[in-house]
């Protein structure tokens, strides 16, 4: 076994565990019997790129009573985001099934992304036959190793009678605080071969308890607090804790900012949500507590305040496992534990104190800040500029997202505008690619979305640069009936890049994309549709008839490439 140091969960700590085993023994071969555990642990659907060393699994989808659906994809990273998606969008792994060799290691960056991300993520790959290993057959691999450093578990399943049980710890691990991806990979002649095995069971979610002490002393913290601030971040909806979340949100007053899979836990517009009031509310604040998140570049490093000589912030980390707590920043707080039960412990925990916190003053001065940012910013979504301002895209998007939509983004600058004025209505209604940042995964999560939320919006936000990536995979959606709306932010540029190295060095080089390229045809020539519009009276039009559309739909907007989103940090 090859595996990531010091990250296999406690068996106290797991959301789904192996249990006992069922009836008796069935006889049947190893993809069978892996599809069999997948189900059992909520798989509904397998993402894939067609190759001989994972026929099994096929046969095992195929023959199963209801057959599993199968996803083929045009390349292996999309089969892998799109597991990794449906794992943020479900809370219990998604499965990707990537054949031997080039189709594992073109798994590696989502699988990547899953482990930055904590989603719980399951990969099977094929393997070269163990009786031939050594000899040189095709693809062959010790894959693993290669694995181990981005994934929480990273092993060889070497024995078909090994594979239920083998498939029953990935499954168990990826999804156990804190969530990421496993990877196992069985040799081909393993797979093929039939044997009567157990299959084990899929036991109930353990909860992990906090300590209450340490619980009680975040709550005396914010008691002491005049200026305090939440950060809500992804393991809190990756937990299933929003409703905690909420709670303590709005019964203890306590000014809020969201970010990743945390955005929607408060409602956009919601009075207490001021994450456009970001940069006053961390400069003014004298209290963060950071929930389910790290506290990497997005969050300055666990720093907030401190300008010009005043006293930083006193910070609080509130984890999903103790492993996920910061060990760079200074703490004045931790508790780690199932995030429902730290928050409710954190909301009593203020209820209890002997004089209610009033921070009704914070906030309207917080709130203010918010009601001037989007009076700001109504000039920009409203922009009849030529070439058009890629916030005006937003101003036409916003309004016509249901609650319910699923929003997606793939970019550089164009998706940092997303995050700027989209706010979700609900929780699991917002998909980046998270503190990796990589790019492609825009269309696997899209295709996830529209499986999983088969009755929502579902609108994927590309850069250009992004597109370039994966719109190959349009081909699927087309073939599989995934309708999705694609709006495309088409600069012509790398314009994440572009800027900084001209700041840097007053020019650019390898920056520049062949001008108001057509991506919109390539959609077409897939078997979707699409449109390319230069007017910005034109956006809101083409929207609609993409919405109306129920074909996968590209709106290729061309917007100014000197429009750069005013970013604080970039990422170092």
């Amino acid at each position: 076994m090859t595996q990531a140091p010091d990250q296999t969960p406690a068996a106290s700590d797991t959301d789904t565990a192996g249990g006992s085993a069922g009836s008796g023994p069935v006889e049947a071969h190893s993809g069978q019997h892996a599809v069999a555990v997948a189900r059992a642990h909520g798989v509904q659907t397998m993402f894939t790129l067609s190759g001989a060393h994972v026929f099994p699994m096929y046969d095992g989808a195929v023959t199963a009573d209801p057959p599993m659906r199968i996803v083929d994809v045009r390349h292996e990273q999309t089969a892998a985001f799109a597991a990794e998606a449906t794992g943020k969008l479900t809370r219990t792994p998604g499965l990707a099934v990537l054949t031997a060799g080039p189709g594992v290691t073109n798994g590696v960056s989502a699988i990547a992304q899953a482990q930055f991300s904590g989603s719980p993520l399951v990969v099977v790959g094929g393997r070269a036959p163990a009786n031939r290993w050594g000899s040189g057959s095709l693809q062959e691999l010790d894959q693993p190793p290669i694995l181990a450093p981005v994934s929480k578990l990273a092993r060889t399943i070497h024995e078909a009678g090994e594979v239920a049980a083998g498939i029953d710890e990935a499954f168990t691990v990826a999804g156990s605080s804190h969530r990421g991806p496993v990877f196992v990979d069985v040799p081909m002649d393993a797979f093929f071969e039939t044997t009567s095995t157990q299959r084990p069971t899929v036991g109930l979610r353990h909860r992990q308890e906090p300590d209450g002490d340490a619980v009680r002393r975040v709550a005396t913290l914010l008691g002491e607090a005049r200026r305090p601030v939440l950060v809500l971040g992804t393991d809190v909806w990756a937990d299933g804790a929003e409703e905690a979340a909420l709670r303590l949100v709005t019964e203890a007053g306590l000014p809020t900012i969201t970010n990743g899979m945390g955005r929607g836990l408060v409602p956009g517009g919601h009075p207490l949500l001021v994450t456009k009031a970001r940069g006053a509310a961390f400069n003014g604040a004298d209290l963060v507590v950071v929930v389910g998140t790290p506290l990497d570049f997005r969050l300055g490093y666990g720093v907030f305040g401190g300008k010009e000589g005043a006293t930083p912030a006193r910070v609080v980390h509130l984890a999903d496992s103790p492993g996920q707590l910061s060990a760079h920043a200074d703490l004045a707080a931790s508790a780690a534990g199932d995030l429902t039960l730290v928050l409710d412990g954190v909301r009593d925990g203020i209820a209890a104190l002997s004089r209610r916190p009033d921070w009704s003053g914070w906030v309207t001065e917080l709130q203010d800040t918010v009601k001037a940012a989007a009076e700001r910013d109504a000039a920009l979504l409203s922009a009849e500029a030529d070439p058009i301002h890629p916030a005006r895209i937003y101003g036409e998007l916003v309004p016509r997202l249901a609650d319910d939509a699923v929003v997606v983004g793939d970019g550089g600058d164009f998706v940092s505008f997303a995050g700027k004025y989209v706010e979700p209505q609900r929780p699991g209604g917002w998909l980046d690619p998270g503190p990796y940042g990589c790019l492609g995964a825009g269309l696997g999560s899209a295709m996830a979305a529209r499986l999983v939320r088969p009755s929502a919006q579902v609108v994927l936000l590309y850069g250009d640069g992004a597109a370039g990536m994966s719109l190959m995979d349009v081909d699927t959606l087309v073939r599989h009936d995934l309708p999705v709306v694609m709006v495309c932010g088409n600069n012509s540029a790398w314009g994440l890049e572009k800027g900084p190295m001209q700041m840097l060095y007053g020019y650019d080089v390898a920056a520049d994309l062949n001008p108001q390229t057509r991506y919109d045809d390539v959609v077409k020539a897939l078997g979707g549709a699409g449109e390319t519009v230069t007017d910005p009276r034109q956006i809101g039009p083409a929207l609609d008839r993409a919405f109306a559309a129920d074909v996968p739909y590209l709106v290729n907007v061309i917007t100014d490439v000197e429009a750069a989103y005013p970013r604080a940090t970039f990422g170092i």
